[in-house]
C-alpha cells in the first residue's frame, strides 16, 4: 500500500466518527504558533492543544519571516493576540548553508536557486531570538510574542528570554 492509499484509508476512518465540524474559524485561545515542519514534533500533544485552540504555522525551521503572511491573516482577520515561536534541537536547518542547498539544487536539478533564501541557522537559541525580535519589531504583528526551544530528545520546552 502506498502512502496515498494509507492516508486515504485513515481519513475515511477519521471522517466516519468526525464531530468537530461546528468549531468556529477563529482559534479559541487566540494563539498562533510558528514552528518547524519536523515530523517529530506533535504540536498538539506537546502543548496540550486540541482542534480549534490555535493556529499552527509550520515551515522549515519555524522561521517567522516565512510565516509573516499567515500571522498577519491570523491576527487581523481571525483575532489571534499571542504568538509563540518554537525552534527545536537536532534541527536539519542547523546542518547546511544557503550555498550548500543551492549547489545541491544545481547539481540534482540543473536549476538556479540563487534568488531563494532558505533561512538556515548555526545557533539555535539565537535563531529563536532573531525571529522573536523580527516579529516584535514588525508594525504588522501585534500582541505578545515569546520564543522557545523544543527539546526533541525529551519533549520539553525551554523558554528563551529575548531583549
Amino acid at each position: 500500500m502506498t502512502n496515498i492509499a494509507d492516508i486515504e484509508a485513515a481519513n475515511a476512518q477519521y471522517a466516519a466518527s468526525f464531530n468537530k465540524g461546528h468549531l468556529p474559524i477563529p482559534p479559541k485561545r487566540k494563539l498562533a504558533i510558528v514552528t518547524c515542519m519536523d515530523a517529530r514534533i506533535d504540536v498538539f500533544s506537546a502543548l496540550g492543544l486540541t482542534e480549534g485552540d490555535a493556529h499552527i504555522i509550520r515551515n522549515a525551521g519555524g522561521r517567522a519571516s516565512e510565516a509573516l503572511r499567515s500571522l498577519i491573516i491570523s491576527q487581523r482577520l481571525l483575532g489571534t493576540e499571542e504568538v509563540v515561536i518554537i525552534h527545536h534541537t537536532d534541527c536539519g536547518m542547523l546542518t547546511f548553508s544557503d550555498e550548500d542547498i543551492r549547489a545541491k539544487i544545481k547539481e540534482e536539478l540543473g536549476e538556479d536557486a540563487s534568488d531563494i533564501e532558505f533561512l538556515p541557522f548555526k545557533d539555535l537559541e539565537e535563531s529563536v531570538r532573531q525571529d522573536v525580535r523580527f516579529l516584535r519589531g514588525s508594525r504588522l504583528v501585534q500582541g505578545v510574542v515569546n520564543g522557545y526551544v523544543y527539546e526533541v530528545e525529551r519533549g520539553s520546552l525551554v523558554r528563551l528570554e529575548v531583549d
